[in-house]
């Protein structure tokens, strides 16, 4: 689904990611955590291709397709969704209309996949104004179900969510990620970041990565990996390659 090489990452003229490799098979979920400021969210944005975020060197190929100097987009059209840690607000802009243009489902399958969300009521308000941080990831959930993108990043999706919603979003999360459907039949795949874990008390995730300093030091199982991290911190992964 996606492989990165060797990849290099400058924002603002100074290098933020270096020496990058991953590869994410069809149908496998991966975590990416790592301290503040590790590179982890420029890694992401590199990855769905935002202005400012330069590649030096490296590759990013997606479903065997070079995409590293694509537009932004191609790479949406292509299959690729991401789900932001903290989303823009746009006013006069409802987000029934968003999902309407990001999408080829009618009407009535949209507002029930907004049900599902408990978001059918935010369809007729502007993009995330006034949206507790709660209601913005659920709608950034919605967004991601309605496009059916074939590989999905996100972007902390704890972060700002209380614990009645974070079941709900693990369980959608879970569902995008086709968890219920056997890995040999899934055709979706994933990264997410996640400072916390909580993500992994919904879905199983295949492999776990550890960003630190702009560089990817350790990977491992993913529970394992946080287990390390919780008990000696992101020191420990620095004193070994592979938990």
């Amino acid at each position: 689904m996606l492989d990165i090489s060797d990849l290099h990452v400058n924002v603002d003229g100074t290098e933020k990611l270096h020496d990058i490799n991953l590869h994410i098979g069809e149908g496998e979920t991966h975590i990416l955590m790592g301290p503040n400021g590790s590179g982890k969210s420029t890694l992401l944005k590199a990855i769905m291709g935002f202005g400012g975020y330069t590649i030096t060197s490296g590759s990013i190929v997606f479903k065997g397709k070079d995409i590293t100097h694509m537009p932004i987009h191609e790479r949406a059209h292509l299959g690729i969704g991401m789900m932001f840690q903290h989303p823009p607000a746009i006013s006069g802009l409802k987000l029934g209309k968003l999902l309407a243009a990001t999408s080829h489902m009618g009407e009535g399958a949209i507002e029930a996949l907004a049900q599902s969300v408990n978001m059918e009521p935010f369809l007729t308000r502007d993009v995330n104004v006034g949206f507790s941080g709660g209601e913005m990831k659920r709608s950034e959930v919605l967004q991601l179900k309605v496009q059916q993108p074939d590989f999905v990043m996100l972007d902390e999706p704890e972060s700002g969510v209380d614990l009645e919603n974070m079941s709900l979003m693990g369980k959608e999360i879970a569902g995008l990620l086709e968890k219920d459907i056997h890995i040999i039949n899934r055709q979706r795949s994933g990264l997410i970041i996640t400072h916390t874990g909580y993500i992994l008390d919904y879905l199983e995730a295949d492999q776990g990565h550890v960003l630190i300093d702009g560089q990817i030091r350790c990977h491992g199982n993913p529970r394992e990996i946080l287990r390390v991290v919780k008990e000696k911190g992101y020191g420990e992964c620095l004193r070994c390659k592979q938990i």
